[in-house]
C-alpha cells in the first residue's frame, strides 16, 4: 500500500526517484518494495553510489570472479557491474516506464568522471553505455561542463536519453536547455522519432546552501545569518522559472508540437547537510508540476514519515527568490564564483570516488585470480 505523503507528492506532479542503486537492493526485492510503498518511479546513480555499493561487496563476488576469468581489467569490470545493475533496474521499472509513456521508469548511469572535459570521449562513452545497457528506459548522465554541452546535444541527436548532471548556476542551466533543444533539432533533421527522447536537468540544491551558508556565517552579521539555509531553494525556484520560460518559447513549442518532451528539472543533492534545517526541506519547498526529486533513501523515508506539502510550492516565488540571491550578492558573496567552485568540487568528488572504485575492484580481481 502506498504511503499517503509520497502519494500526495506524486499527485502534485513530482516524480520521486531514488538516488541509490546496488546489486543487493535489486536482488533483495527492496527496490520493488519502494516502488509499491513509496511511489518511487526512477533511480539515479553516480560514481560515489557505485563505489559504496561495490565496495560493500554484497552481491558482486560472482560477477567479479567471472570478469577475472575473462581477463578484464578494473575499468572493464566496473562497466560490466554497473551496466548489469542498471539493466536489471530498468527491467524492474519496465511497467512504470510503459504506463507513464516513457516519462518515468528511468534509471541513470553516468559517463566516467575523467571524461567531463572531453567532448568526443563523452559522446563515445555515452553511446557505448547506452548500447551496453540496451534498455529504452535508461538515461546517460553527462556533467554540465562547458565541454559537456556539445556532448549533450550530440547524444540527444543520436536518439539517446540524457540526464544532465552537476548543474549549479542559472546561466549554465540556460545553456543546458539550449543544448537539449539543439540536440532535438539535429535528431529531427536526421529523421529520428523525437517523441522517444527524454531528458532531465539535474540542478544541485543542498551543496549551494553548504557553500553560501559557510560564507554567511563567516560574515556573521544578523543580516547575513538571516539568509542561511535559503539560497539553495531560491536558486532552484529560479531555475524552475527558467524551465517554464524556455519551454513556452516559440523554438520549444515547434519541437513539442512535433512530439518532443520538455526537459524536466530534477532536484538533486536533496539530502539536507545542515542538521539545523528540516530534513525534508528540499522536497517540501520544491514541489511543483513537471519536476523530479531524486532522494537518498534517508530523505525519502523522512518525507514518508513526516514530510508536508501543500501542492505547488514554487508558483509565485520568483520575485522573492531573486531578491534573496540579490541580498546574498550585496554582502559580497559572488554567485558566479560560488557555482564555478561547486562544479569543480563536484567533478573532483566523482573523480575521487571513481579512483576509489578502481582500487576496490582491482583488489577484488586480484583475489579472484
Amino acid at each position: 500500500m502506498s504511503n499517503a505523503r509520497t502519494a500526495s507528492l506524486s499527485a502534485a506532479g513530482v516524480s520521486i526517484w531514488l538516488d541509490d542503486l546496488s546489486r543487493n537492493r535489486i536482488e533483495s526485492g527492496e527496490l520493488e518494495r519502494l516502488i509499491e510503498s513509496h511511489d518511487v518511479v526512477g533511480v539515479t546513480t553516480n560514481p560515489t553510489i557505485f563505489a559504496a555499493a561495490i565496495g560493500g561487496g554484497i552481491g558482486y563476488g560472482g560477477r567479479i570472479a567471472d570478469c577475472a576469468a575473462r581477463g578484464f581489467d578494473a575499468a572493464q569490470t566496473i562497466v560490466e557491474l554497473t551496466t548489469a545493475d542498471v539493466a536489471d533496474a530498468c527491467d524492474i521499472f519496465s511497467t512504470v516506464f510503459e504506463t507513464s509513456d516513457g516519462r518515468d521508469g528511468r534509471v541513470s548511469i553516468e559517463v566516467e568522471p575523467g571524461l567531463a572535459k572531453d567532448t568526443a570521449g563523452t559522446i563515445a562513452q555515452a553511446a557505448e553505455l547506452w548500447a551496453k545497457v540496451d534498455r529504452p528506459n535508461a538515461m546517460i548522465k553527462i556533467p554540465a561542463t562547458l565541454e559537456g554541452l556539445e556532448a549533450i546535444s550530440e547524444t540527444i541527436a543520436a536518439g539517446i536519453s540524457v540526464n544532465v548532471t552537476l548543474i549549479f548556476s542559472l546561466e549554465r542551466y540556460r545553456q543546458v536547455v539550449n543544448a537539449y533543444l539543439t540536440g532535438l533539432e539535429r535528431a529531427r533533421a536526421a529523421g529520428r522519432d523525437i517523441s522517444k527522447i527524454r531528458s532531465v536537468a539535474s540542478f544541485f540544491v543542498s551543496r549551494l546552501d553548504t557553500e553560501i551558508d559557510a560564507r554567511l556565517r563567516e560574515i556573521g552579521t544578523p543580516e547575513a545569518l538571516e539568509l542561511t539555509g535559503r539560497a539553495g531553494v531560491a536558486n532552484a525556484r529560479l531555475a524552475y522559472e527558467v524551465f517554464e520560460q524556455a519551454f513556452s518559447s516559440e523554438r520549444a513549442r515547434l519541437l513539442l508540437d512535433l512530439g518532443a518532451h520538455p526537459q524536466r528539472p530534477l532536484w538533486a543533492s536533496t539530502g539536507v547537510k545542515d542538521p539545523a534545517l528540516p530534513d525534508t526541506l528540499y522536497v517540501s519547498e520544491l514541489a511543483a508540476p513537471d519536476t523530479v526529486n531524486t532522494m537518498p533513501e534517508a530523505t525519502l523515508l523522512a518525507y514518508a514519515d513526516h514530510g508536508e506539502s501543500s501542492g505547488d510550492a514554487i508558483a509565485g516565488t520568483a520575485l522573492e527568490s531573486n531578491q534573496l540571491l540579490n541580498a546574498v550578492d550585496a554582502l559580497g558573496i559572488d554567485y558566479a564564483e560560488v557555482t564555478a567552485k561547486l562544479e569543480s568540487e563536484g567533478l573532483d568528488k566523482f573523480e575521487a570516488s571513481w579512483n576509489e572504485l578502481l582500487r576496490t575492484v582491482e583488489d577484488a580481481l586480484g583475489r579472484a585470480r
